[in-house]
């Protein structure tokens, strides 16, 4: 789908707005987070990793850490079930690990409302038509984060991500920032049983789906 030009720029003007505002009001609290951060999992405060953007292109994501860097024998980092501490599964139960995304925004590197930018080795797993997920700015909340979070399936979030970029109006985004307050206040859809977040997306086993 080719949006007409002034969508990108209202997106836009409305992630800087509310992003900025978000920062300056959520700045104490973001203070308070990071000290809890640093005394309950020590340094780094913040976790940095590459992910892939609009079209693809890759950026890094910031977020709070939420886990330890324990090792097997063999100096190999442990799952991350058992990694995850309580504390840090207390920040991603109420999507407060997600906070310093509010940087990603600022930087026109995310929006608030857009699929969720997964890890660089997925894009060559993906179906032509579950890459259309990267035509618009992946987002801190999507569609497929309001209608099941990580309990859907791989194949159910790429539809409802590419359901998104085929319908985004400017009302839709509202919708999803709104249901997503009430998603998080349930704490709905926060892991897959038996993993931290979500299995591992290992591409299509449908040869049709293959890109």
């Amino acid at each position: 789908m080719i949006f007409p030009p002034w969508i990108p720029a209202s997106k836009r003007a409305f992630d800087l707005a509310i992003a900025a505002l978000g920062l300056l009001i959520l700045f104490p609290f973001l203070i308070i987070i990071a000290i809890l951060v640093w005394l309950n999992l020590g340094r780094p405060i913040i976790y940095r990793q590459q992910r892939p953007g609009i079209k693809g292109r890759p950026f890094y994501i910031y977020k709070f850490r939420s886990m330890t860097d324990a090792c097997d024998s063999s100096g190999n980092l442990l799952p991350d079930s058992e990694r995850l501490t309580s504390f840090g599964s207390f920040l991603r139960s109420f999507s407060l690990d997600e906070l310093p995304g509010l940087l990603n925004v600022l930087r026109g590197e995310m929006s608030w409302v857009g699929p969720r930018p997964l890890l660089m080795k997925y894009l060559e797993r993906y179906s032509d038509e579950q890459m259309r997920r990267h035509d618009v700015v992946p987002g801190i909340t999507g569609w497929a984060q309001v209608n099941g979070r990580n309990a859907l399936t791989w194949q159910d979030k790429f539809r409802l991500d590419v359901w998104y970029v085929d319908h985004w109006t400017f009302w839709l985004d509202i919708k999803i920032l709104f249901l997503t307050v009430g998603k998080v206040f349930k704490r709905e859809g926060i892991s897959q049983e038996g993993h931290a977040t979500s299995e591992e997306f290992m591409g299509n086993t449908n040869p049709e789906q293959k890109p």
